[in-house]
């Protein structure tokens, strides 16, 4: 039987014995179920990072419709108000309309940036990727 240069020879044990075949799958069983732990935990913690700004951005996207709807409420509002007594009491309608829609509006803005600040699971996706890599030997080689 002959080796490659690549191939390893096995490592003896502390008592100076080399480990059998069952040992070795035994490592290797033990350290991809730790592996796996390690990326389930990781993506755990990405996603509770990416749900807690994607909430807040929803959040805010939500208190902007809410807003918003105030503001066609007081716009309608202050067009039949200004309409019905020609000038005087529908303007100042309409100035609480203005003010709600400009407040919707940075809302909106703050919100939408939120939810695409959101990370995702970059660092997960990655240290996925390197698995089988690493399963090979090839640590050093990201594909």
């Amino acid at each position: 039987m002959t080796t490659t240069p690549d191939a390893q020879a096995p490592r003896p044990t502390p008592t100076g014995e080399t480990p059998s075949i069952g040992e070795l799958l035994g490592d290797i069983t033990r350290d991809l179920s730790t592996l796996m732990r390690q990326e389930v935990e990781l993506a755990k913690a990405e996603l509770r990072q990416s749900a807690k700004q994607s909430g807040k951005g929803a959040g805010m996207l939500g208190a902007a419709g809410v807003v918003g709807h105030l503001a066609v409420v007081f716009l309608l509002i202050a067009i039949w108000w200004g309409l019905g007594n020609e000038i005087g009491r529908g303007w100042s309608g309409l100035i609480v309309a203005v003010v709600l829609a400009v407040i919707a509006a940075v809302l909106g803005v703050l919100g939408r940036n939120q939810v695409k600040a959101a990370p995702g699971l970059g660092r997960t996706a990655d240290s996925v990727k390197r698995i089988p890599d690493a399963v090979k030997g090839n640590e050093g080689n990201v594909r």
